[in-house]
């Protein structure tokens, strides 16, 4: 087991960034300040081979390395009530019109379900624009009002139509994904503290964003956001409109970098499933510095 659980723990610690700071810029010799950090906090958390998540188990478990060195672990605890700061991204674009109604009601019961007193939550839909429909809060009936407003997005606009304070870098053509993630993750998630995540409802399909698929993702490892994706997808799209292209690869990438998961919505497993198994995972949480 503690081969398993370490081997897991740095495969997720990699695909998070936390082993790969990069330097800053040079500076004249004058200007320079060194700072020797000694420590590192890490949150993560372990599933076994069926999947099923691990939340017994103790510092002995693990063995953090860097640079292939054993490091030695100072602190390290069980975090079931870490405060979270979530943001919810849903896709309203033409592709997604016929499932709307199906993530505002799944939304809303999994507001109901996570949030605790010291949670934070936003929301933003995204089409041909980005728009912030609900601001931080920690307040699920505020948030249900924000998914009332969830409207197909499909025109040709520069700016949100309704003013929010998150212009695009540019203006939106399409399906601006990866512009959404670029502003939520810079405009919303860069100053706070603590666990952080982007919940990204989308077919994956982005035809519209300024800002590429890297540049998103290192936004998001900038704040330090895990980014979770859920494909839902319209089959009457993603079968003849878009010729059977896919955002899958795409969305993978994005989640895997930033110590995220995909999801997919089908028979087997529907939008409420998948919203139970991200909010226990952002509960099993560990934590070694």
């Amino acid at each position: 087991m503690k081969a398993l659980v370490s081997a897991m723990v740095v495969a997720q610690a990699l695909s998070a960034g936390l082993f790969a700071a990069q330097p800053p810029a040079a500076l004249p010799d004058e200007q320079v300040i060194r700072v020797d950090v000694n420590l590192v906090n890490i949150f993560f958390s372990v599933r076994d081979r069926k999947g099923a998540y691990i939340s017994n188990l103790g510092k002995e478990d693990f063995t953090i390395y860097e640079e292939g060195k054993p490091q030695e672990i100072r602190f390290f605890s069980r975090e079931t009530d870490q405060p979270l700061t979530l943001g919810l991204l849903v896709d309203v674009s033409r592709s997604q019109e016929a499932l709307i109604e199906i993530e505002r009601s799944a939304s809303s019961r999994f507001f109901q379900r996570v949030l605790r007193a010291k949670d934070m939550a936003f929301l933003i839909s995204f089409g041909v624009d980005a728009e912030l429909l609900q601001d931080f809060t920690g307040s699920p009936a505020l948030l249900a009002r924000a998914l009332d407003r969830l409207r197909l997005n499909a025109g040709v606009s520069g700016m949100s139509p309704t003013g929010s304070p998150l212009p695009l870098p540019g203006g939106g053509r399409g399906t601006v994904l990866y512009d959404a993630v670029w502003l939520a993750s810079k405009e919303k998630l860069r100053g706070e503290v603590g666990r952080k995540a982007l919940i990204v409802i989308t077919d994956g399909v982005d035809v519209g964003s300024r800002v590429k698929l890297q540049e998103a993702i290192e936004e998001a490892q900038r704040s330090d956001a895990i980014v979770y994706v859920v494909l839902f997808e319209d089959p009457r799209y993603t079968s003849w409109q878009y010729g059977g292209v896919s955002g899958e690869g795409a969305m993978r990438r994005m989640a895997e970098e930033t110590g995220g998961r995909v999801f997919r919505v089908s028979r087997r497993e529907s939008l409420d499933d998948i919203y139970d198994t991200i909010q226990t995972e952002l509960r099993s949480q560990y934590s070694a510095a």
